[in-house]
This record gives C-alpha cells, sequence and structure tokens, in this order.
C-alpha cells in the first residue's frame, strides 16, 4: 500500500444471493483528497459504501486502512481507527440543544461512560470545545437552539459538526446534499471544501454541480463495477460514462459547470 494512500480495496465483491452487487471494485483513496462514489441508480454505490463502513460484510476480496486490513473488523472498531461515516441517516437528537449535540458526540469521543458524576467545569470544558467546533460550520449563534428548528440545510451542517467532534481521520458523507434547495447545497458544498483541509472525505454524492465543484478524485460504478476514475474533466468527458448516465436523472454530466 502506497503511503500517501489511506484506504485500498482490492477485489471487493458483494452477492447478495446470487446477485453481484459489488463486483471486483479496486479503490485507492489518496489521503487529503475528497474523492467522490457516482454511478447511475443501481451502480453499488450504497453497497460499496456498506462494505467500507462496515455495516455490511464482502463476500470476498481487502479493505485496508492506513495498510492495516479490516476486511472483518466492526463498525465500532473502524470508528475508533479514525474512520468515521456520517448523513446515513439523520444522526442528531431533535429535541437538544445544538451544542448539546456536540456535547454528546465529545462524550462519545471520551468513551462509553458519559461522565454524569463529573464536576460541571468538565462540561464547560466541553462547552467550549463544542463551540469551536460550532463555529467551524458557522452555527455558532444558534448554539442554543433546539435542533428541530433548524432548517434542513442547517442540520446537515451541525451533523457535520457531530462527525468532527469524532476526530475522523476519513470521514465518508452519504449524499451530503440530497433533498437540498439550491442556497443549502452551496452552503454544504462550502463547507465540505472548508472540513476537508487536513482530513480525506469520500462522499457518494448525485449533484453534479457538488461531484465537480469540490472533488480531487471520482469513482464511476455501474452495475457493481468501476467503469471510470480521474478528474471531473476525464470522467465526464468518457464515452462509457455518458452511456451509463443517459436515460438517468443526471444527464447533466458534462453540463455541471
Amino acid at each position: 500500500m502506497e503511503k500517501d494512500t489511506i484506504l485500498e480495496t482490492t477485489g471487493l465483491v458483494k452477492e447478495f444471493k446470487g446477485f453481484v452487487a459489488v463486483n471486483d471494485v479496486n479503490l485507492k483513496i489518496q489521503r487529503g483528497h475528497i474523492h467522490s462514489l457516482i454511478g447511475p441508480n443501481g451502480a453499488g454505490k450504497t453497497t460499496c459504501f456498506n462494505l467500507l463502513t462496515k455495516f455490511l460484510v464482502p463476500t470476498r476480496g481487502t479493505i485496508r486502512f492506513n495498510g492495516i486490513d479490516i476486511t472483518q473488523a466492526k463498525p465500532e472498531q473502524i470508528a475508533r481507527k479514525g474512520i468515521v461515516r456520517s448523513f446515513q441517516i439523520s444522526a442528531v437528537f431533535p429535541h437538544l440543544t445544538l451544542i448539546e449535540n456536540v456535547r454528546i458526540a465529545l462524550l462519545r469521543k471520551l468513551g462509553t461512560s458519559f461522565h454524569f458524576w463529573r464536576s460541571e467545569a468538565t462540561l464547560n470544558v466541553l462547552n467550549d470545545q463544542a463551540m469551536v467546533l460550532l463555529a467551524e460550520v458557522g452555527l455558532e449563534q444558534y448554539a442554543n437552539m433546539v435542533t428541530v428548528e433548524l432548517p434542513y440545510g442547517r442540520k446537515r451542517a451541525l451533523e457535520i459538526a457531530t462527525t468532527l467532534a469524532l476526530e475522523p481521520e476519513l470521514m465518508l458523507l452519504d449524499e451530503p446534499t440530497q433533498g437540498m434547495g439550491h442556497e443549502d447545497v452551496d452552503r454544504v458544498m462550502n463547507l465540505i471544501k472548508k472540513v476537508s483541509a487536513n482530513r480525506t472525505i469520500l462522499m457518494v454524492e448525485h449533484n453534479m454541480k457538488v461531484v465537480s465543484g469540490i472533488s480531487d478524485r471520482i469513482t464511476v460504478l455501474a452495475r457493481g463495477s468501476v467503469l471510470a476514475e480521474g478528474n471531473y474533466a476525464e470522467v465526464s468527458a468518457n464515452a462509457q460514462v455518458i452511456e451509463a448516465y443517459m436515460g438517468q436523472e443526471n444527464t447533466e454530466l458534462a453540463g455541471a459547470h
């Protein structure tokens, strides 16, 4: 495994009762990159993501993180190693304030015990850390607002803050702009770009504006296999990629800019 490769899969296969959802996928995620996994509906993106985050066990193949084989590791084990997944569901408590949500994420980082018996000073330290994280995602002025009152796009920003609280080395974002209007898409896209400093991000994303705007590298899946890989200019000009996207909702491959 090359030194600047943070995550690598070799011959990754997932079969469901004879149906091959992921077929011989070789991925190399470079340290410090924003790497996007795209493809038409049914391409195997979500299954691939579930294999990487250990929600599913591969039928065959290996997954290495920082050179260590994590193919058989459990989700909580890889989280401790620094791989944190966000966005597969809304991962916040709606009836707590924003600062309370981030504080819970910080407590998780300390371990399984919630330290309820500790002095208030301990919580104040966490409050300071939580405010720093809220500021990083542009939400410090909403710290004491109840989360359920937040607009959708800002809820996603809060999820990024709770993910950052776990100090991920590799952040996995599952369709971070799904269901958003243009304004929220732009905000979350800029936020992902901002928090990617000194981190590696792998995301599944349908919105080609987002993919073209912030991806360093893109892997295109189709029918469970890697169809193409490269930067946006390379993959959007690839005849096989264009053909795979025809008839899908994202035919604007070449016109995302």
